[in-house]
């Protein structure tokens, strides 16, 4: 049997804390870098991660060893985490108060090229944000976690054709809205 799922078990049954550590530990780093990938903001990143893992510990009893490996269970976790931090007013109200005081930038061409990535990146963000759920997860899986088409089929539960239909179309759409919004 692996370590991790002796550390799942040990877990499971008394609340064993090495075992909740080891296992955070394994994933921690790749669960912030998901994030970090979504949010571009290092704080924000380390909270959200912070909440997800509690999270895991809380329901790790409704973890279910035969229907999908621990991994493909974080990651759907943490994308339902970060679906309802894009739709929380926490998210809305700092959209409304950032300031670009807040940034300090080095020379000209590097302000200019942040602000196009960030912005870019944010209207990306918020057109994923508008998707249906499946859609929104099948996006964050494969554009943030890196995840195949194979993958995030077995993760959905939904065959694989559906999975790319539903990832090309909601492609299709935010292409056609970002050159909309070049346009104007």
């Amino acid at each position: 049997m692996d370590k991790e799922k002796q550390w799942i078990r040990k877990i499971k049954k008394n609340a064993n804390k090495s075992a909740a550590n080891e296992l955070v530990s394994k994933y921690y780093n790749e669960m912030y870098v998901f994030v970090f990938k979504q949010t571009l903001d290092e704080q924000l990143s380390l909270d959200l991660t912070q909440e997800i893992f509690i999270t895991v510990l809380k329901s790790i009893a409704n973890y279910d060893e035969g229907k999908a490996s621990f991994r493909t269970w974080l990651y759907k976790l943490a994308t339902n985490r970060l679906v309802d931090y894009y739709r929380s007013r926490s998210y809305k109200d700092a959209r409304r108060v950032e300031s670009i005081e807040e940034y300090e930038f080095e020379d000209h061409h590097d302000l200019t090229v942040s602000l196009e990535y960030k912005e870019e990146f944010e209207k990306v963000t918020s057109l994923v944000n508008q998707l249906d759920a499946v859609s929104q997860h099948i996006m964050r899986l494969k554009l943030f976690g890196e995840y195949t088409f194979q993958e995030i089929a077995m993760i959905e539960t939904i065959p694989e054709s559906t999975v790319k239909t539903k990832y090309y179309a909601a492609l299709k759409r935010i292409r056609e809205e970002v050159r909309e919004d070049s346009y104007e």
